[in-house]
C-alpha cells in the first residue's frame, strides 16, 4: 500500500483536501499506546515539533481518536488502530463539544485554528509509541 507524505505537520480544517471544511476522519487507538503518541507529537520527537491536533478520549478512556484528514482511512494501515472514514459526513472541529457521543476533549481544537494530525506524523509516533511500550512492557 502506498501512502503520501506531506511536509505540512498539520492540515488547516478550513482547507482539508477531499471534504468539505472541518471534516476529518478519525484514527482509534487503545488509550496507552495514544497517550505515549500525544508525549511523543508534543515534544516533537517524530520530526514535526507541534504536530498534534485535537484529540478525543471515549470508551470510557479506553481509546484516544486522533482527528486526521479526510481520505486517510483509504490508505490507514497500521496495526492495532483503526481509521473511520467519513466520507463527506466527517466530524467537525468544534471546540465547545467533542464530534462524537460518549467522548470528550483531551486536546480540543485550538479557537483560531483547528488543525488536524498528519497522517504521516501519526504513523510514525505510533510506531515510536509501540516500540517503547514494548521496551517498558519487557522490563517487567
Amino acid at each position: 500500500m502506498v501512502t503520501s507524505r506531506s511536509s505540512e505537520p498539520r492540515t488547516p480544517s478550513g482547507g482539508l483536501p477531499g471534504g468539505l471544511p472541518g471534516c476529518c476522519d478519525v484514527v482509534t487507538v487503545p488509550a496507552r499506546q495514544g497517550l505515549e503518541a500525544v508525549d511523543i507529537l508534543r515534544r516533537g520527537a517524530a520530526g514535526a515539533g507541534d504536530a498534534v491536533g485535537p484529540v478525543l478520549h471515549g470508551d470510557g478512556g479506553s481509546t484516544l481518536g486522533f482527528l486526521v484528514p479526510p481520505g486517510t482511512a483509504a490508505a490507514w494501515d497500521v496495526p492495532g488502530s483503526t481509521c473511520t472514514e467519513t466520507d463527506g459526513r466527517g466530524l467537525g472541529l468544534a471546540p465547545e463539544g467533542p464530534p462524537v457521543e460518549g467522548s470528550d476533549w483531551l486536546l480540543p481544537p485550538e479557537d483560531d485554528a483547528g488543525l488536524a494530525t498528519d497522517p504521516a506524523v501519526l504513523r510514525e509516533a505510533l510506531g515510536e509509541a509501540r516500540r517503547l511500550l514494548e521496551v517498558a512492557d519487557g522490563c517487567r
